[in-house]
């Protein structure tokens, strides 16, 4: 039987930004199985929407999990504290994080005021895990300035970081994707913020031009001016250039009511997919006449059309 914990108390002291308590409601949260992922939801609701949401993704190899330390190392300067949520490819064969960020960020392990967790995507479409927006939940409910997402980076469906995300950051580096495949990839329309790191090699001024220019051509349209920061995170630069690009966008989102506008569209698209998950579950459990095998064979057997069983589907489901 699994363990079950005093969820009040649990938020309380992550409120207080004990470290084992914010690790066990991550992993209450993260377990897709857990008896208690309502009872936890229910817990943070009142704690949360303070932190300032930045996701970064951007193609394999552009330096995301450095440019991730490297802001953390600046935004602690700053006495922020800071949560980070790394999403890792899944093992195939155990389903857990297979790259582990925090043996790539060891250097914050033993700092309180930052809460590193690596999640496995499972499978899951977008480059984000199915519980991410849960565990972003609980970070916020940890008094987090801000909580960094970093995503996979396994190709075009990245772009799901800006449904949670309030500022998203695309990083690109010089022979790892120049800005006319950004823009063929689509994520010119979800950036807030460009980031060309590995600024020290050879093409990436070229790449800095091919961004602005494009830019140029419907970039501000949101009336928000996206920046094109250049950034070497290995060693450190451009990096507060970057933080000053993040709190210029926070500004902007809640002078123009974008943030607010934003966070609803994003509750309202969680609501829907929890919605859906559960109607999927129940389906499975719909039997007798109705139910979906012998729908299945009565379509295939020509006596019932889809679009009616469908119909008597939904309505077995109560």
């Amino acid at each position: 039987m699994a363990r079950r914990f005093d969820i009040a108390d649990l938020v309380e002291r992550a409120r207080r930004g004990e470290p084992l308590a914010v690790s066990r409601l991550l992993s209450l949260v993260d377990s897709e199985a857990s008896q208690q992922l309502r009872e936890v939801a229910s817990a943070l609701a009142q704690h949360t929407g303070h932190a300032h949401v930045v996701g970064l993704t951007g193609p394999p190899g552009v330096g995301k999990s450095t440019t991730t330390s490297a802001l953390v190392t600046a935004l602690r300067a700053q006495g922020r504290r800071v949560g980070v949520l790394a999403v890792d490819p899944s093992s195939p064969f155990s389903g857990g994080a297979l790259l582990g960020d925090r043996v790539r960020m060891a250097e914050h392990a033993t700092d309180d005021g930052v809460f590193i967790r690596s999640m496995a995507a499972r499978g899951h479409l977008g480059g984000l895990a199915w519980a991410t927006p849960q565990a972003l939940r609980v970070l916020d409910a940890a008094g987090c300035d801000v909580v960094l997402i970093e995503t996979v980076g396994v190709g075009q469906s990245e772009i799901e970081v800006v449904a949670l995300a309030d500022t998203t950051v695309v990083l690109l580096a010089p022979g790892a994707g120049d800005g006319v495949q950004a823009a063929k990839a689509g994520i010119l329309e979800v950036a807030d913020v460009f980031v060309v790191n590995k600024a020290d090699r050879d093409g990436a001024a070229q790449t800095v031009r091919d961004l602005r220019h494009m830019l140029s051509y419907g970039g501000e349209e949101r009336g928000w001016r996206i920046p094109v920061v250049r950034t070497i995170a290995a060693r450190g630069e451009g990096i507060d250039d970057v933080l000053t690009a993040l709190d210029e966008h926070r500004a902007w989102l809640d002078s123009s009511g974008e943030r607010e506008r934003g966070r609803l569209a994003r509750a309202a698209a969680e609501i829907e997919a929890i919605t859906l998950a559960e109607v999927r579950a129940r389906i499975g459990d719909v039997r007798g006449v109705g139910g979906l095998p012998e729908l299945a064979k009565r379509v295939v057997a020509g006596d019932i059309d889809p679009y009616a069983a469908a119909d008597e589907l939904a309505s077995g489901l109560g």
